[in-house]
């Protein structure tokens, strides 16, 4: 397994390709997303242990939506059998799937508990859903600082977590040497994942400003009435971040493809040289 160092305007051609194989196959790229959020969302209904095991499952979410970004990059019909994907292929790396899993949670839960101690667990309450967002609360300075501390710890550990769920499928790496061979790439491609970053940023940004036009031209047209457009204009902001978030997620086996090759996904990287062996 060799690491390829990329060029930054590469970052942009993830962005693209992940908007492009989500057109490919667009109403299964969404319905997948959707029923991997769903499940999520299920799962961490369970009493007690709910919201921890649906952190174990996340890179497993991950993964099937990199399996069925591959399935569409080669012409395949994704099916929702590659929600399955950590499941399916040996006791082995099932397990290795649910450590990387539980590593994640706890990486998570450290992150949220760093930040309440600046907030007293304001923030990782409003933000798990347990507490509503209002605006007196978002405009609290502890609450603020600890929103900060958060994103700021939050970086390392999703470098770490990025390519993890690839190197365990594809390349069979054990979960804690996939969580620094993850690191690692992320770091030596961080020009790539810098454009990468703020691609996305605007086009979820371009997504909000279309909303907004659209929206107040239908109200102008008389489309909404004025008890009903506040609604109406969530569901279609709504709708486009899920549509938008299911093209994020199309777009990160492309990352994974320039960084290592899986011969699965594509046959070579887009643009790059290779640098070192890594396994």
């Amino acid at each position: 397994m060799k690491l390829n160092i990329v060029p930054a305007r590469t970052g942009v051609l993830w962005v693209k390709g992940g908007i492009a194989v989500f057109w490919r196959q667009p109403m299964a790229m969404a319905a997948l997303f959707f029923m991997t959020m769903a499940a999520m969302s299920l799962v961490s209904l369970v009493p007690f242990i709910g919201p921890a095991l649906a952190l174990v499952l996340l890179p497993s979410a991950t993964l099937a939506m990199m399996v069925a970004s591959g399935e569409a990059i080669q012409g395949r019909f994704p099916t929702p059998a590659v929600l399955l994907t950590a499941f399916r292929t040996g006791r082995q790396h099932l397990q290795h799937m649910l450590v990387l899993g539980a590593l994640y949670a706890v990486g998570f839960m450290a992150v949220m508990g760093i930040s309440a101690l600046f907030d007293g667990g304001q923030f990782a309450e409003v933000y798990l859903g347990g507490a509503p967002m209002t605006r007196e609360v978002a405009e609290n300075g502890s609450f603020q600082l600890a929103m900060w501390v958060a994103m700021v710890l939050y970086l390392p550990l999703s470098l770490l977590f990025w390519h993890a769920p690839g190197l365990v499928h594809w390349h069979g790496v054990p979960p804690v040497k996939s969580l620094f061979f993850s690191f690692v790439a992320c770091v030596r491609n961080f020009g790539a994942f810098a454009v990468y970053g703020l691609a996305w940023f605007g086009v979820f940004a371009l997504g909000g400003v279309i909303i907004s036009l659209v929206s107040a031209l239908l109200a102008v047209l008389g489309v909404f009435s004025a008890e009903s457009a506040p609604s109406a204009i969530g569901g279609l902001m709504m709708g486009l971040a899920m549509v938008m978030a299911a093209m994020f997620f199309s777009s990160i086996v492309f990352t994974f493809r320039d960084c290592f090759q899986p011969p699965e996904v594509a046959p070579a990287p887009t643009e790059g040289v290779i640098v070192d062996t890594l396994v």
